[in-house]
């Protein structure tokens, strides 16, 4: 008799320890599963936070390009056109003649009306109300900045202008440069080998 009351406090031992454990595991499971979701939302926040930043950048640069001809590898040039750049409002009227042997000849007069600023166009506060040019360079939520490159290569023959703008510290710790796919390597819009201003998260 005594030895069943030993097996049966046993066993009443063991599925209590059994059961503190199978516990103690559900919460170290939820925790993680809580932990992940937490962590995947935070990097979403964050991303999401330097697609916008970039995308300024891009702007930037293809109103800096339209003005100058080329892009700037030069924060300080670029936050300069942003600043007190100014965009030349042009009219443009086609005049077609007809020859007196019936051939058309077309010649196209351009009348400058006047100037707006680059800031009032391109990040007026009511397409970007948190605009802040000093931090434009700054990685958010990173001690960084952007790493921005700009220059003229050949293609075919052609002189053409490229540049690349990238985060050199992603938010996301899985975003390497050596992952093969575009959309995984860190965040960046642009190429140094081919005329695009594309983003690898579009």
């Amino acid at each position: 008799m005594q030895k069943i009351e030993s097996r049966m406090e046993k066993t009443k031992i063991i599925s209590i320890v059994f059961f503190i454990i199978s516990l103690l595991l559900a919460a170290y499971l939820g925790k993680s599963i809580f932990t992940s979701i937490d962590q995947a939302e935070s990097i979403e926040r964050g991303e999401k936070a330097v697609i916008q930043k970039l995308s300024m950048i891009r702007e930037a640069q293809i109103a800096y390009q339209s003005v100058n001809g080329n892009y700037t590898s030069d924060w300080d040039k670029l936050k300069s056109f942003i600043d007190t750049g100014k965009f030349y409002l042009v009219d443009r009227v086609e005049h077609i003649i007809t020859l007196d042997y019936g051939a058309d000849s077309v010649y196209v007069e351009f009348d400058t009306l006047g100037t707006v600023l680059v800031k009032d166009s391109v990040f007026s506060a009511k397409k970007y109300p948190k605009f802040n040019l000093e931090t434009l360079s700054k990685v958010p939520g990173k001690d960084a900045e952007f790493e921005m490159w700009a220059d003229e290569i050949e293609k075919s023959g052609v002189k053409i202008d490229v540049v690349e703008v990238k985060n050199p510290a992603p938010i996301d710790p899985a975003r390497k440069e050596e992952n093969e796919a575009r959309t995984r390597k860190p965040l960046r819009f642009g190429s140094r080998t081919n005329v695009t201003t594309a983003g690898n998260w579009e």
